[in-house]
Order: structure tokens, then sequence, then C-alpha cells
């Protein structure tokens, strides 16, 4: 017997109006076996997170939410359980690493007391194995300092410190079942391998079964033993791994890969998007649901759905041309070469940029005692010097940590700096009159990394989108910010739901719409498509890109995904505990980087890690904390060794 097995699951959610349906999740079949990776890709809203939630019996109850087919783990069905068996379930046999580790972690209580809680609800430890327990966990999700975690709120961890926290906390019970919604999607490239080496180490050593539920195909091929698509609630594609990715038989699979953004393409060049966006779940498709998108429909498409069927070696798809034996779907070669053309003209070496910082220091006090006196500073940002030319692109990348995000804040004025100047367009941000700070709020504009915490849960998208129009009294009406939503992939329809109704990557295409809305002359961009699968990531690069070559827009792009900044970046700057190790064209960068630190993390890439340098860990261990003397820094071995 399998350790999980899933026979003909659906989801449907009830609406308010009598007859109103959504089939989250229609007939699926899976199945995982003790030790193995299975990998669960598709697009946003394709039913990947409720099957999961399933799993964990996290769905709203009936008759808000009607569930039927069978959930077997080892010899348990998992629908006949009562809230009693459920707890004694989640966490123990069954965790999961949520995609958002901001509301996976309690706010109020310390990352410490969260697994010391969580281990002891499960296990009969004293409170020092408890905490013991707790530290290893931490060392094996390759947190820094992990003693001195243990005292710390989420609040006071950076996004990438977070997810390594909510990882520590799902494997500190060694449950049977893991599933990782997305959990690579704030960490860094370094960091992002460590880890799927330590959970597939996890898998080998404890036996346990491991869901991967993402959207980054690069980790899918090198951690992944079978991988199933997804796309409107249906299993579309499944089977081992290589073939799935090297020979796929469903159109819609191919496409995806075809929208991947590669270490080995063009620099800046436009990427093959999915045309169309997927159905709307309400409207149930009579046939395939990819037909609207598929450049192979006839039909007999539009009339049936297509069965899954099995061909060589386990491999299923369920498509009617699955049995032709060549490639379904080529990538555009026009649209893979197209360089983007800015507006604005290079301004390299231009006296007045759009933004500049010109040796900017930003230091967090550390206070402890019971009186809070300040014992010490956090180095968060040291002595950074750069410059954002007009209608240009500026990645700055790095690991989790290193001061990227903190650096963004000074020009966004959420923090004030503590050394150095911070200038817009001639502008000095941090004391700016009346005027110039109205043209700040309008011409500067910002995507946060996390969707589900930019946007107002109160209000509806109509109301999210509007609000920057209303407050500098520009029109707002529908077509406007319907035009809005089609831009980042989504309809109309979206505008009157609450950001709760949306998956976290279809709350990030809300969020960018949002930062469009003004066509302002910056954007910055946090991690703003990491948490976008691959089509729609490749529709707002595009749009993003097109915005740039039309209106000279400028973007400061911060992002751990190297091949995403080949496809957008003029200039990359790379960052490491507050200071800029390393700047200059994208093309000087990729092919001759100057800095040890910049060829590990280009080695340590997807699709590059079979290369010697990525079997290391970075040449100084584990990162030290801002606050902590290099000279302190002990050199770790790899996390997956004990």
């Amino acid at each position: 017997m399998s350790l999980l097995e899933i026979e003909d699951l659906s989801v449907t959610f009830n609406g308010i109006r009598a007859g109103e349906q959504v089939r989250a999740v229609d007939n699926v079949n899976l199945y995982l076996e003790a030790g193995e990776t299975l990998a669960v890709v598709g697009e946003s809203g394709s039913g990947k997170t409720v099957t999961a939630l399933s799993l964990l019996g996290l769905n709203p109850p009936e008759p808000v939410c009607a569930i039927t087919g069978s959930l077997r783990l080892d010899d348990t069905e998992l629908r006949a359980l009562d809230g009693k068996q459920w707890r004694s379930v989640r966490g123990r046999r069954v965790a999961m690493v949520f995609q958002d580790p901001s509301a996976a972690l309690n706010p109020l209580l310390t990352i410490g007391t969260q697994i010391t809680d969580a281990v002891r609800a499960h296990e009969r430890l004293t409170r020092g194995q408890a905490r013991q327990r707790a530290v290893e966990a931490l060392e094996l999700a390759r947190m820094p300092e992990p003693e001195s975690r243990l005292r710390q709120y989420p609040h006071e961890l950076s996004g990438g410190m977070r997810q390594r926290a909510a990882i520590a906390l799902a494997i500190a019970a060694r449950p049977q079942l893991l599933i990782a919604d997305e959990p690579t999607t704030a960490l860094d490239v370094a960091v992002q391998g460590e880890i799927m080496a330590m959970l597939r180490s996890l898998c080998a050593d404890l036996g346990m079964g491991l869901i991967l539920i993402t959207h980054d195909l690069g980790v899918v091929a090198e951690q992944a033993d079978r991988v199933a698509v997804m796309y409107a609630g249906r299993i579309v594609e499944s089977g081992p791994a290589p073939l799935v990715l090297k020979r796929p038989r469903m159109p819609y699979t191919q496409a995806l890969l075809a929208a991947t953004p590669r270490l080995d393409a063009a620099a800046r060049s436009r990427l093959v998007a999915i045309e169309g966006q997927p159905p709307r779940l309400r409207d149930q498709a009579r046939g395939c649901s990819f037909a609207p998108r598929c450049p192979l429909a006839v039909n007999d498409c539009t009339t049936s759905v297509p069965a899954l069927a099995v061909f060589d070696e386990g491999h299923a798809a369920a498509c009617l041309f699955a049995d032709a034996p060549v490639e379904l779907v080529a990538p555009s070669a026009q649209a893979a070469t197209t360089p983007f053309e800015p507006a604005v003209a290079p301004t390299e070496g231009a006296p007045s940029p759009l933004v500049e910082f010109d040796c900017v220091d930003l230091r967090y006090p550390v206070r402890s005692g019971a009186l809070r006196r300040t014992t010490g500073h956090v180095h968060a940002v040291q002595e950074v010097s750069l410059r954002v030319e007009a209608g240009q692109t500026l990645a700055l990348v790095g690991e989790s940590g290193s001061g990227k995000t903190s650096l963004t804040k000074l020009l966004l004025r959420l923090e004030r700096p503590s050394g150095g100047t911070v200038r817009y367009d001639g502008i000095d941000v941090t004391r700016p009159g009346p005027a110039d700070l109205r043209r700040l709020q309008k011409e500067v504009q910002v995507v946060f990394q996390n969707p589900y915490a930019s946007l107002d849960p109160r209000l509806t998208v109509r109301q999210v989108l509007a609000e920057p129009l209303h407050v500098h009294g520009l029109p707002a009406g529908e077509d406007i910010l319907s035009s809005l939503l089609r831009d980042v992939g989504l309809d109309s329809f979206a505008l009157d739901r609450f950001p709760s109704a949306f998956s976290g990557g279809q709350r990030q295409r809300i969020a960018i719409a949002r930062a469009l809305a003004l066509r302002p002359r910056l954007i910055v961009c946090d991690e703003a498509v990491s948490a976008l699968d691959v089509s729609v990531q490749a529709q707002v690069l595009n749009l993003l890109a097109d915005l740039q070559a039309e209106h000279g827009m400028a973007y400061l792009f911060i992002t751990h995904d190297l091949a995403v900044v080949r496809s957008v970046a003029h200039r990359i700057a790379v960052m490491r505990n507050g200071q800029i190790l390393e700047q200059g064209t994208a093309d000087e960068i990729y092919a001759h980087p100057s800095h040890e630190y910049t060829r590990e993390l280009l080695a340590k890439a997807p699709g590059q890690r079979d290369s010697p340098a990525a079997s290391r860990p970075f040449s100084d261990g584990v990162p030290p904390a801002p606050a902590t003397p290099a000279s302190q820094n002990k050199e770790r071995s790899p996390l997956w060794r004990r």
C-alpha cells in the first residue's frame, strides 16, 4: 500500500446564490510512496492548494464546501476523522509549509515557543529536550545563529528567514507526510537548493513523503521523482519527472516549459507567454478546459473531456493529441529572441540619475535588559552607493537578510537613513516639501513581496485599484479598472471580490495592477513575480518591459531568481550583509563575474546545480547575522550532514 492514495477527489464550493458552485478540484487521483517526492505544478487557481488543504482537513465545512472521494494515509481514511482525531494527525503525521510564512507564524509568540509547543503537543519531551529539537530543526533549515533566533519574534526576521522558520516548525515533529506549498518562493538560490536537498534527505532518512506544490520548474526538474500537472482543477498530465519535463505530451505542459525564464536565453528578450487566461471554475467547460488557449484545439476538444490515458512508464496525459510523436507546442522564435527597446536612451554616466543612493547607512538598535537599553546595532545597510537610470532596470540580488529590502525602504521613506543621502530626480527623499512629497507618492510605486499583507482584506479589488486613482484625482471607471486586471491576466469579474477569495499568485497580480494604475516613473519590485506561476510571470514581465519601452518607466527589481534577472535587467548589483559586493551591466555580471560570491550564486541557480561549485556550501559557511563580526562567523558543514 502507498503512503498516500487520493481517489476521485472533488472539492466544490457553494456560493451564496442557489445553484452557484465552483468546482475547485475535479476527480483528482494521486498516489505517493514513502520517501518519494511528488511535485504538483500549474497556474494559480488550478486547485493545487485546495487539494493539499483537503489532506489536512482545513477546507471549510459543509454546506460551504462539499468534498467527495477518498483520502487514505497508510491505513487511515482521513475523510472519516472527527475534530479530535484531526488534531492528532496535523503536525505529527501530516504537516504543511504554507506559502505565506507571515500568516503561518504567530506574531505574538517567539519562534522558539512556537516550535517547542508544536513538538510537545505530539511527543512527551521536557522543555529542554523540546528546545534542543527546535534548535536542530532551525539548523536543518539553515537558519543563521539558530539559538538566538529562538528568542525572536516573526516580525524581527526577513521574509526568507521567516520561511526558514516555517519550514523548521513543520519538520520539527518529523511527520510522515510533508506538504510544501511554494516553500522556496521567498528563498534565494543558495538556500533554495540546500533546503530542497535537506527535505529530500529527510524523505530518505525518515521514510517521509513530500508533496511539493510549486511553479518553479527548475526545482521540479532537480528534486521531484514524479510530476502531476493541474489545470482548472484537473490532472492533465502526470508521470516520472524526466519524462514529463523532457517529453511532455500535453500542450499545456509544453507551454509552461516554454514560458520558463532560462539563464542561457538571450539577455532582455521577450518571454513566451501563454495566450488567454485560465477558465472561470464556476463556468464548467463541456470539453477540455485548455481548449480556448490551445493552438491545436479542434471541435472534438470542446465537446468531450479527454480521459487521462497512460502511455509508456506510467506517463499519462489528458489530450486527444497525447500520442503525437512530434512536439505539440513550439515556442515562438521571434518572441524568444526579440529584445526590448527602451523608449529612453541609456544614460550611462549622466550627471542626474533618476534615483541615487550616496554612501547610505541604516542601523537598527539592539535593545536588551529590563530597561531596554541599546547594547549594539544591526548594520542592515553599510555605505551603499547605487544609481537607477531613467528608463532602465537595476536588479538587486543577494541572499535573504542581505539588506535588499531595507535599502528600498529608505527610498520609500519607510525608514530614515543613519547616514548618507537618497535622492529621487534631485529630491532629497528624507526632507521633501509638500509638492515634492505628492510627486513622490505618485511617481514612485512599490510591489511588496507578501501580497497577503499588502492588500487590505476589508476592501474589494475594485476599491483596492481605485484608491490611488481617487487620491490623485484621476478617473477610475469600470473600463480603466478592467484594463488593469487584463494587463495582469485577470478577468473583470474579480473587481467585486475580496482578496481572501484569491490564491497567493492571483493576489500578487492584483498588487501589481495597483502599482501600475498611476503609470509611475519608478516601480520598486520587491520579489514582485516570485509568487507567480511561470505563465503569468512571463505575461507580467513582458508587460513591465513593454511599459518601460513605451513610457520610459524605471524599475528597482529585487529578486533571487537569476533567470528572471537576465530577462529584465540592464544593470545588476550583488548585495550581501548590507554591502554591495559587485555591480555592473547584466552582460558583464553574467559573462565575467569578478566576485567569488557572485560566481557561487550563478553556480547554484536552478539548471546549473550539476557543477561542482553548486554542491558546496558558500565559501564562508552560513551567512552571519548583520550584527555579527566576520571573525565570529563559524564555518558550517552542509546541512544535510548530521
